[in-house]
């Protein structure tokens, strides 16, 4: 074989289609080609290039599992469960030991390879389905040297396998590439990523490839706020085509529209605060997925001051009460949020009657702190005979929230699915403030429901009956 012929693992002649009409992955153009197109493309590939296609991780990667462009010292791949994360990772470490040519020197020579124990590490990133022996074409494959827990490439590349319950191992050794797998979840997370820090000296730009499913830790919300950060991520969603579709259906039914499963299967970082009044463990404790026959239900409203663009969201809340028995027994059911983005007076209270009417409520809530009687008037040029009821602020957003929170507390109000954005909302709310961005607008109406619903009648089945003199 020549110089100018393709092996495995190389683009030799090749096209380059992975950017055309603004695709990255030439397997996604080639699949929305039609068929003269795809039989033209494979037809004109060589059999050097037809032997390095299955190979050339370009043509099939998803968005997510390549690199960004620029100068980033730390690449986190935050992705759902099947997301494709460990491919991406493997390839990435291919990529930086591998050049041109076989027996060419890529951009890294000594890599740190580490996972939550060495078990971990060996198994998924070095001999997993998609790791790193696996990715590698046959005449660029590294072996794998058991007793020094490290690969070895052809061209003269390594590979050191570490574990994360070990941070002191990362002490002495130097590297100029590393990859780090689920990082969110080892137990001496700080220490691991502190010393793997100090060793990466070598080269012109050292670099690190996370790949990890998100977890609410300090080490891994101080790597994303580093400016020589950056970050791509997918749902499990993304990665359908390689995975069971019984698991999907399995992992959809059981957690889609719950935090969980936004962390789990989205990919999304959730964040609670220190001494927040609700927590995600507290909210997913507490989800149901039947309602029972409510009593009551009312729709709650914290209108916007103003109805442009740059407005705070209108909270529009769903709430539904059993209050059959002692007022102290009585639950909540948070049934929906429909709050609406920089909406028009008339725009958010045609969408409250519109959850009036969906789910039979009894009553509209709404604060007129900020609108007074002209809240009411917008709710009534849409429907005259709404059931309404304005209340007002007397006291700060964490105030009137914390009763609702000792209700949670008590096991007293559970949540549908689905409520993603209220419920980031309250793993923001503490006693000192909201914490998060905006206005706690979804927490508000939230909160307003509940005294409606429960807060207040408590109070008053509380407050004892004095009899004057």
């Amino acid at each position: 074989m020549n110089d100018n012929e393709s092996k495995p693992g190389s683009s030799g002649n090749m096209p380059s289609i992975s950017t055309r009409q603004g695709i990255r992955s030439g397997a996604g153009w080639i699949a929305s080609a039609d068929a003269a197109t795809r039989e033209a493309f494979l037809d004109g590939l060589s059999e050097g290039e037809l032997l390095a296609l299955p190979y050339l991780f370009e043509f099939w990667a998803l968005d997510h599992q390549l690199p960004p462009e620029g100068g980033w010292r730390n690449w986190v791949i935050m992705g759902g469960r099947g997301a494709g994360k460990t491919r991406a990772g493997a390839e990435w470490v291919r990529s930086m030991v591998e050049g041109a040519r076989p027996m060419d020197p890529g951009p890294a020579r000594r890599l740190a390879i580490i996972g939550e124990t060495i078990d971990q590490a060996r198994e998924v990133m070095v001999f997993g389905e998609s790791g790193i022996l696996a990715v590698s074409p046959p005449d660029r494959r590294p072996d794998w040297q058991a007793g020094r827990k490290m690969l070895s490439w052809p061209n003269g590349a390594t590979a050191q396998i570490f574990s994360a319950h070990d941070p002191e191992s990362l002490r002495g050794p130097q590297f100029d590439a590393a990859w780090v797998d689920e990082l969110a979840k080892w137990p001496k997370a700080q220490d691991t990523w502190d010393m793997l820090q100090f060793g990466l000296r070598l080269g012109d730009a050292p670099r690190v490839c996370v790949t990890t499913t998100p977890r609410n830790v300090p080490v891994l919300k101080t790597i994303l706020k580093q400016p020589s950060t950056v970050v791509t991520h997918a749902s499990t969603e993304a990665n359908r085509a390689h995975l069971a579709e019984s698991f999907l259906q399995e992992v959809q039914a059981r957690y889609a529209g719950t935090r969980l499963g936004r962390q789990e299967l989205d990919g999304v970082l959730l964040e609670d605060n220190e001494g927040a009044m609700w927590s995600s463990a507290m909210i997913e404790a507490q989800r149901v997925d039947l309602i029972p026959d409510l009593d009551r239900i009312v729709v709650a409203v914290d209108p916007p001051v103003t109805g442009h663009a740059g407005s705070d969201d209108c909270g529009i809340v769903v709430v539904g009460a059993v209050t059959r028995g002692p007022v102290q027994d009585w639950c909540g059911y948070v049934l929906e949020d429909a709050s609406q983005s920089a909406s028009s007076p008339a725009q958010w209270a045609r969408a409250a009657i519109a959850m009036m009417e969906k789910w039979g409520a009894d009553r509209l809530v709404a604060e007129v702190n900020q609108g007074g009687d002209l809240v009411e008037a917008v709710i009534r040029q849409i429907d005259p005979m709404v059931p309404f009821q304005k209340v007002h602020a007397a006291r700060g957003k964490a105030a009137r929230a914390e009763p609702v929170a000792a209700l949670y507390d008590q096991g007293r109000v559970f949540h549908a699915r689905d409520l993603g954005a209220l419920e980031d909302q309250m793993c923001a709310m503490t006693a000192q403030g909201f914490q998060g961005k905006g206005s706690p607008d979804r927490v508000d109406a939230l909160v307003w429901a509940l005294h409606e619903l429960i807060v207040g009648p408590s109070a008053h089945w509380r407050r004892p009956n004095v009899r004057s003199l």
